[in-house]
């Protein structure tokens, strides 16, 4: 069944992983109002949206946004939700490439995290996830993610999980990693 008809929930070690809906919107505004967290997200390809949001409003439009692009096919957004606490503590985004954006058999993740889990055991846990689960759920053989280099803790993480810099541009991009 395709993760478009259902969404499963994936759980972690440290961290589940469920479709991102309007329950999240309180705990998701602390992650997209963190300028710290906010200077790590990729924003590439999207309009001009940086993904600062300090309202309600604003962090609801982006959620509806989230869910009509889950409707339409484009992409899957997923809440990050801490195991111990349940607080929602970020988001990751996953869609399968196309020729505009990279081959098919690529899929394209963003990891958003809130600053105080932007930590090894947590992206560690994110990515053994997307390994273990979206690989099969996109029907792609690779996956391609974006780290800027003062993410030193995600870059770190990404190399451990078979990552490895693209060293060329994506698009018109740069500092990607592939898997």
């Amino acid at each position: 069944m395709s993760i478009y008809e259902q969404c499963p929930t994936y759980t972690g070690k440290v961290v589940a992983l469920e479709k991102t809906n309007k329950n999240h919107l309180e705990d998701l505004l602390k992650c997209y109002s963190d300028t710290l967290a906010v200077s790590l997200f990729n924003s590439d390809n999207c309009n001009g949206d940086t993904f600062y949001y300090t309202t309600p409003q604003r962090m609801a439009q982006a959620i509806d946004f989230w869910e009509y692009s889950y409707q339409e096919r484009y992409f899957v957004r997923l809440t990050v939700i801490d195991k111990v606490s349940g607080e929602c503590v970020g988001t990751l985004e996953m869609f399968k490439g196309t020729e505009k954006t990279v081959v098919d058999s690529y899929g394209l993740l963003r990891i958003d995290l809130r600053s105080d889990y932007e930590t090894t055991r947590v992206i560690n846990d994110i990515l053994s996830m997307v390994t273990e689960n979206l690989l099969s759920a996109f029907d792609v053989e690779h996956i391609i993610t974006k780290a800027i280099p003062k993410a030193e803790v995600r870059v770190a993480c990404l190399k451990k999980n078979g990552y490895a810099p693209i060293n060329e541009k994506y698009m018109t991009y740069d500092n990607y990693f592939v898997r």
